[in-house]
């Protein structure tokens, strides 16, 4: 690991609790117990293997627009972060394996760690537009023995910490646009260079290879061009960019542009963690609140065994456990807005619902009388059966076939789907007056479960091309 010889900009650290949230997303899975099916398959995301495996990619590609300081001199700071798989066993005092000991009531069981690791690289953009610059990845191999005493100080037993060594490298270029506008497309690819036995099975591959592997970047002076929702002038190139097995996103504070976070998880523009979420569950893609309450529900064996299992999920277990119920309120839900129907853009309080903030009688507690808009009866004027909404010149209602075609803004994964056919199952209007299009995409294999559970795909009107 290098280590830069200027501070690190602050702003790598306010981002480090959503890259630790895509670093840990399947480190632990619930109901966090070594013995849980669920268990059986970890590590998910961003895993480069060794070369030749086969089975999950060996490196990663991102692409991103960056505009380079108008004086030159541009530095970019590169922070590859992944975790090493570290395997934990036992043994008893006479060095025999074992699966699981108990020592004066304590239990002590065999699993697979993951140790966060980093990798600094300080690079001149200069040197980059001329040559390609490589960064070697040398995560070192360890072994760690810790003994396990009883209450009178005798051996009872040995925990064998083991870490393989990782090697890799990081290749940066890049590459000077042409036309009138200064911008580079800049290329940063993660490789894992370590070995493993032909055909073996993934448990051994998982010791030598990069998990969670994801990339930032921070530019010193320089802004980055989100690859979402891109400027005008900017749109042919971002689609030229190559990134495969990553996503780069705008990360930090919305008034950044000069850092990028590349994750292996499909992220929108300076991402952030929901402020009801007060602990970290390793699971970032589930709701709190779910995780919470069945972590609550657990056995009191149940609890034991996944303390013991890892440290991360004792420490879930015990929050969870000591969780006040104005916290658990919280992540009942949030209400980042709030306006009548119909209503121009205001602004209008957005209300802290815990108990810790108001009264149960307090006039802030309560809604407004004037918003019942989660009842569809109280508008008979609204029918999403029977509704239409012009697109171009053509009506567009329930049964009209359109070609989607997602904007700027929209979510990325619905860019995906521009120019597919879908079909219209009904027009429906938001609390702030809009109007959205509820389709199902044609041929989508996936599309009958969907629709029996009333879920669909929703598009504004000028994100369709209507089908006459």
């Amino acid at each position: 690991m290098t280590t830069p010889d200027f501070a690190v900009d602050p702003v790598l650290d306010q981002v480090a609790a959503v890259a630790d949230a895509v670093l840990f997303e399947g480190y632990l899975l619930y109901p966090y117990r070594a013995s849980a099916q669920k268990n059986r398959l970890r590590w998910q995301f961003g895993v480069l293997t060794p070369a030749g495996d086969g089975t999950e990619p060996t490196r990663n590609r991102t692409e991103c627009l960056l505009e380079p300081g108008r004086d030159g001199g541009t530095q970019l700071h590169v922070r590859l972060r992944c975790l090493q798989l570290q395997s934990r066993s036992l043994r008893t005092p006479d060095g025999t394996p074992v699966e699981e000991l108990v020592v004066d009531g304590q239990r002590y069981m065999q699993f697979e760690e993951g140790v966060p690791r980093h990798v600094d690289a300080v690079l001149s953009l200069n040197r980059l537009l001329r040559d390609e610059v490589t960064v070697w990845v040398l995560l070192p191999g360890s072994r760690e023995t810790e003994e396990i005493r009883d209450s009178t100080g005798a051996v009872a037993g040995r925990l064998v910490r083991e870490c393989c060594p990782v090697n890799g490298r990081i290749v940066v270029s890049a590459t000077d646009l042409p036309g009138p506008y200064l911008v580079h497309r800049l290329r940063l690819d993660i490789v894992n260079d370590s070995t493993c036995a032909p055909g073996a099975p993934r448990e051994d591959i998982l010791r030598t290879s990069l998990i969670a592997a994801h990339t930032l970047i921070a530019a010193q002076p320089g802004t980055f061009l989100s690859l979402t929702d891109p400027p005008q002038w900017a749109e042919p190139a971002t689609k030229e960019c190559v990134n495969e097995h990553t996503w780069p996103v705008l990360a930090g504070p919305d008034d950044r542009s000069d850092l990028v976070l590349s994750s292996p998880i499909i992220l929108a523009d300076h991402p952030q963690l929901a402020p009801e979420s007060t602990i970290n569950l390793f699971d970032g893609l589930e709701n709190d609140e779910i995780l919470t309450l069945r972590t609550l529900v657990l056995t009191d064996d149940e609890k034991a065994e996944a303390k013991a299992t890892d440290p991360r999920a004792a420490g879930i277990i015990d929050a969870v456990d000591a969780m006040p119920p104005e916290i658990l309120e919280r992540l009942h839900g949030a209400i980042r807005s709030m306006r009548p129907a119909g209503a121009t853009s205001v602004d209008i309080p957005i209300f802290d619902t815990s108990s810790a903030a108001f009264g149960a009688d307090s006039p802030a507690a309560q809604p407004p009388e004037q918003l019942p808009w989660w009842d569809p009866g109280q508008d008979a004027a609204v029918d999403p059966d029977t509704d239409s909404v012009m697109v171009g010149d053509v009506p567009v209602a329930k049964g009209s076939q359109v070609v989607l075609r997602p904007g700027r803004g929209g979510d990325v994964q619905d860019r995906f789907l521009k120019g597919m056919r879908a079909t219209v199952h009904a027009v429906v209007h938001d609390v702030d007056g809009g109007v959205h299009i509820a389709v199902s995409v044609d041929g989508d294999p996936a599309a009958e479960v969907q629709l029996a559970h009333g879920r669909f795909r929703y598009f504004r009107p000028d994100e369709v091309e209507a089908i006459p």
